[in-house]
């Protein structure tokens, strides 16, 4: 059962058909008459089914609900590692919502849930079974279930597939998730940057590419380090794939500039307020350039960047990722 379980682990395709996939191995370690796993949206606090078998629609509406949050908090399922029983309850069944108005009367007796967690400490969400005797399931079957609860985990974790997404950018070496939220969460296997803290100008940037429609959007970030010399970064931004349960939003990635073709930095600045739509009279006014001295600084952009117009070149610098974008406006 151990390999089966793995091998459904790696199986491409959606999380939905993994799950689903679970439910057969699982069925046979443990007897049960309904069964789901779910994962936790943590902005919405909903604990959604990613796969749902034998509920009837008032339960299943219920595990859609914060209300079962409220429960699986109560119980500490999402803190503990351990497979709990209906008996092994911290709280009697029916003081509980969960089973005195929802499961008791759909005629469940028993049941076992195992919180899944990946090695790294994140709670995902759940997996669990009922029953319509009140036996328990025994000591043994309980202990198999801990053991494979991490690769029931692996399984259904989202962020598999958000790392894969970052892996396209080869020579990234920070990143975090953006939420629909605004929210930030580190991505697995790379490191944070103060470039990404929560209000930074790259966030404001990369929401607004989201909200502008965009799949993929690359700039430039200026990183000032220790020694006082002033270095870029290239943000590259992704929008994250329609996952369960939902609130990821884009993956937000820091990599080396590579060759910038000798632009300046005020040269960076003037096509990152181009590519904003800026007028020239704006952008003479911001920087307390004359106008010939900003045509003169476009013409210089269009011969480094090889490029036939001064139109052509902010278009090669867009899609190149070669601008720094303006400060995001505080009121």
């Amino acid at each position: 059962m151990l390999a089966e379980i793995a091998a459904i682990a790696v199986t491409p395709g959606p999380l939905a058909a993994r799950a689903q996939a679970l439910l057969e191995p699982l069925g046979r370690l443990l007897h049960f008459d309904a069964a789901w796993i779910s994962l936790l949206d943590p902005e919405r606090r909903v604990q959604a089914p990613l796969v749902s078998r034998g509920h009837p629609d008032r339960v299943r509406h219920y595990m859609n609900s914060t209300g079962h949050v409220d429960d699986i908090e109560r119980l500490g399922l999402h803190q503990d590692r351990v497979p709990m029983r209906v008996k092994d309850m911290p709280v009697a069944p029916s003081e509980l919502p969960a089973w005195a108005d929802y499961l008791y009367p759909a005629g469940f007796g028993e049941g076992i849930a195992v919180p899944l967690t990946t090695p790294d400490g994140r709670y995902l969400g759940m997996f669990a079974t009922t029953t319509e005797t009140s036996t328990p399931s025994s000591d043994a079957v309980r202990d198999q279930l801990a053991a494979l609860a991490p690769l029931i985990a692996h399984a259904v974790d989202p962020m598999n597939t958000l790392t894969a997404l970052a892996d396209l950018v080869t020579a990234a070496t920070a990143g975090v998730v953006l939420t629909h939220a605004g929210n930030t969460q580190p991505l697995t296997g790379l490191t944070e940057h103060q470039l990404l803290a929560p209000g930074s100008a790259v966030l404001h940037k990369a929401t607004a590419c989201m909200t502008s429609g965009d799949q993929h959007a690359a700039f430039l970030a200026t990183d000032h380090a220790r020694d006082g010399l002033r270095r870029y970064l290239k943000a590259t931004v992704l929008a994250c794939p329609t996952l369960p349960p939902g609130h990821w939003r884009a993956v937000i990635l820091l990599s080396p500039a590579g060759d910038l073709h000798g632009l300046t930095h005020r040269e960076l600045r003037i096509l990152g307020q181009l590519i904003a739509g800026w007028t020239h009279p704006r952008i003479t006014d911001h920087l307390r350039l004359p106008r010939h001295a900003l045509l003169a600084a476009v013409e210089n952009v269009r011969t480094k960047l090889g490029a036939p117009t001064r139109d052509a070149a902010v278009i090669r610098a867009a899609d190149q990722g070669l601008y720094l974008p303006p400060a995001p406006t505080r009121r």
